[in-house]
């Protein structure tokens, strides 16, 4: 615990190692644990940050580098399970009707279904909205049947993702028709999950902002649990996947209420 009356040095030394114990620290528990006002714990986060040791996001701070962890880059991802991004990015595409408003998030499934929403000729008047960079430009062959939106917010270099602050601020006006969430992992009891907090809190807002909300994740996803939450099952209306998903752990997902659509089969739910 510390105070006010604490050294400045060392009130800063122990709250970079909480932040670092934990991967992330809302500056209200900050305030409570050290025992500070919330002011002295944004001007110590402040100093902190300019030294490089940590990351401000919305609401606290995580350790520099934080939420990397076994995340790999968006360029690296491109090879893993190409063949099964391709098939879900398909399926995906399909569910899309003209006249739609479409979210999209980020990563490289993602970027499998803007491929296939641009090769879809039959499409038009279809509004997409999505906050990632290579996303966008994804859709850009799809203009102008498509239109393409952007966020904004602040540039995540990894996976070229824009996240907090402005990117929720933005998805808040909204009311999409559906949206598709890439995730980390989907697990049948802990839910669907994520490597990086900044890019899951943006998630959960998206998913918030729309009617319609459909996982896409490649097998190698499935039963597989990781630090941020984006959210329960329940909030989904159905996975698409592909690549061979366990059958054990997809009667689990389907057990917990959640329609699991193997893209691999023709227009084939798993169960």
């Amino acid at each position: 615990m510390a105070d006010e009356s604490a050294p400045t040095v060392i009130r800063r030394e122990r709250l970079l190692q909480e932040i670092v114990d934990r991967g992330f620290l809302r500056v209200a528990d900050a305030s409570v644990e050290l025992g500070v006002s919330a002011v002295t714990v944004r001007s110590d986060l402040t100093a902190l940050e300019l030294a490089g040791s940590i990351v401000r996001v919305h609401g606290g701070a995580m350790p520099r580098g934080a939420g990397t962890a076994g995340e790999s880059s968006f360029e690296s991802s491109l090879a893993h399970a190409a063949a099964a991004k391709l098939a879900i990015g398909r399926r995906a595409a399909e569910m899309v009707s003209s006249g739609q408003s479409v979210l999209l998030d980020v990563g490289t499934t993602a970027l499998a279904v803007a491929h296939a929403l641009a090769r879809r000729t039959d499409l038009s008047d279809v509004l997409v909205v999505t906050n990632g960079l290579s996303i966008a430009l994804a859709l850009e062959p799809g203009m102008p049947r498509l239109s393409v939106v952007v966020t904004g917010g602040t540039l995540r270099p990894l996976q070229h993702s824009l996240v907090n602050p402005f990117a929720s601020a933005f998805l808040e006006s909204l009311h999409g028709d559906i949206a598709f969430i890439g995730c980390n992992g989907v697990d049948p009891e802990v839910g669907v999950t994520n490597v990086n907090l900044p890019e899951a809190e943006v998630k959960r807002r998206m998913m918030q902002s729309a009617a319609r909300r459909v996982l896409v994740a490649d097998a190698s996803k499935l039963g597989s649990r990781r630090l941020g939450n984006v959210g329960p099952l329940s909030d989904f209306e159905s996975l698409v996947t592909a690549g061979g998903p366990d059958a054990d752990v997809v009667a689990r997902l389907r057990v917990a209420g959640l329609q699991v659509v193997d893209a691999d089969l023709p227009h084939a739910a798993l169960g």
